[in-house]
């Protein structure tokens, strides 16, 4: 590096302004523009005179993968420094401090930590979603914007599924901060998004009690236990803990991969359908697993030498979605009902590990405002709940993965899309009415949401009965 950074001076159009921070890795600086309004910030890598190849090699890959990301959970690439002169990384200044701050005053109320975890798997997901496992994550890798939405940063240890990992390609040793590390990271995994899930509920842990799940090891040797021991049930700690929270959070510590949350998507779902949340031993738990399952496990895993990891971040992702099935009760379209079911029934063997989200739509100027009831007395969103649940009957899967929901809005194509925004839904299934005039002129629901959806949407019609012959 032949020029290092300070006040004042100027490169590639950047000047420099104040150090803002200094890390065991980086510093980071206040910089300008001529031609940038936006409040940004430069990181540059702290290179020693001798050889720090993991350091150089780290920032190689944050400035191979940041330029590659969008969205609100990213911070804008506005520059990138050559490494002949000064190598740098120029993004957006996300305004306040990282999470790090506010993780010292846990552990939280149940009503902010719910949010808090939500929205941190919402970016964790979307992260995944571009193919990027970030293998960091930590309180301090994560920014909060004014309005809410999480950013993640720090990429430096960070894997695309479409560049080369130069960190698997120079190193074999374990990275990662220890007290997050998942326990594959541990014996060198660097292709699993799982790894993310693990951290992730290492974080969720920590704000719900002020600890760490286990601990705070400084070498690499404390981290393995992790293969066999598990953490002090939350609960135990902080008793305001709901057992379906607990839940959550100790599916994603699991040590197995496969017995994790599959995608971050799913974290975020269950968090924000807390009553459907099928609670197992793990949110009953108040006392740590007994010596001889410790043991048990420990014999396991003893000669371990990896788990099995899925072909690449996408793989899993669609291995594993959040589908969205938009059904209509009316009794005109029990046949149409009918045909979803036997659709979803389909997917499940191509996609066994897929959550099917159940959703109705009462259109509110149906019913009585005050009330809630319709024409006959009824309460009508308790009768359609119910018959999702009758139309659900014969779909192989567990409380867990089979969720109904009953939405009420003026607009039921805006309550859809809206609904698959915000649960990270990866496919919409829906059926569509007979053909007629007003819907090819006004339009129709299915058309709506096929138009507007962020996600994949597929729309199944009855096949029309031939027209009879003359006789």
């Amino acid at each position: 590096m032949k020029t290092r950074p300070q006040s004042g001076l100027q490169i590639d159009g950047f000047t420099l302004g104040d150090k803002l921070h200094e890390g065991g890795f980086a510093t980071i600086w206040e910089v300008t523009h001529p031609d940038h309004a936006t409040p940004m910030v430069m990181k540059v890598p702290k290179i020693l005179d001798g050889d720090d190849g993991p350091t150089i090699v780290g920032f190689e890959v944050e400035q191979m993968i940041l330029p590659r990301l969008e969205g609100v959970h990213v911070p804008r690439v506005y520059g990138i420094g050559d490494f002949a002169v000064m190598p740098y990384v120029v993004t957006e200044r996300i305004p306040g401090d990282s999470l790090l701050l506010r993780f010292r005053q846990a552990p939280f109320a149940i009503s902010d930590l719910i949010e808090l975890a939500a929205r941190m798997a919402d970016a964790l997901h979307d992260l995944h979603s571009q193919q990027v496992i970030h293998l960091d994550l930590k309180p301090e890798n994560v920014l909060q914007r004014p309005d809410g939405e999480m950013v993640l940063i720090d990429y430096g240890l960070s894997r695309n599924d479409r560049l080369p990992d130069l960190l698997a390609e120079e190193f074999t040793i374990p990275m990662g901060t220890f007290p997050y590390i998942a326990p594959e990271q541990y014996l060198g995994a660097r292709n699993d998004p799982r790894s993310d899930i693990f951290a992730l509920g290492a974080m969720i842990y920590q704000a719900a009690t002020g600890k760490l799940p286990f601990g705070k090891p400084e070498t690499l040797r404390r981290v393995r236990p992790r293969l066999w021991k598990d953490p002090v049930p939350p609960r135990a700690l902080n008793p305001a803990i709901p057992e379906w929270l607990q839940e959550i959070i100790l599916r994603a510590l699991e040590v197995d991969p496969t017995r994790r949350y599959q995608t971050a998507g799913q974290i975020a779902f269950d968090l924000m359908h807390p009553a459907q949340v099928k609670v197992t031993a793990r949110g009953l738990k108040l006392v740590q697993d007994n010596w001889r399952v410790v043991w048990h496990r420990w014999r396991q895993m003893r000669g371990i030498k990896r788990f099995a990891a899925p072909a690449s971040v996408q793989s899993q992702i669609a291995k594993a979605p959040i589908l969205l099935v938009a059904v209509d009760l009316s009794p005109e379209m029990e046949a149409l009902a009918d045909l979803l079911r036997d659709n979803v029934q389909r997917m499940l063997v191509t996609e066994p590990d897929i959550r099917v989200a159940c959703v109705n739509v009462i259109k509110t100027s149906r019913i009585t405002i005050d009330s809630g009831l319709d024409e006959a007395g009824q309460h009508l969103h308790v009768a359609r709940l119910v018959g999702l649940r009758h139309w659900s009957d014969g779909i192989a899967l567990g409380d867990e993965r089979l969720t109904f929901s009953v939405l009420e809005n003026t607009d039921p194509a805006a309550a859809i899309i809206d609904y698959a925004r915000h649960n990270n839904v990866d496919h919409i299934l829906m059926g569509a009415r007979g053909h007629s005039t007003t819907r090819r002129y006004l339009g129709s629901v299915s058309a709506q949401v096929v138009a507007e959806a962020h996600c994949s949407v597929t729309v199944i019609r009855r096949r029309s009965s031939p027209a009879p012959m003359p006789g």
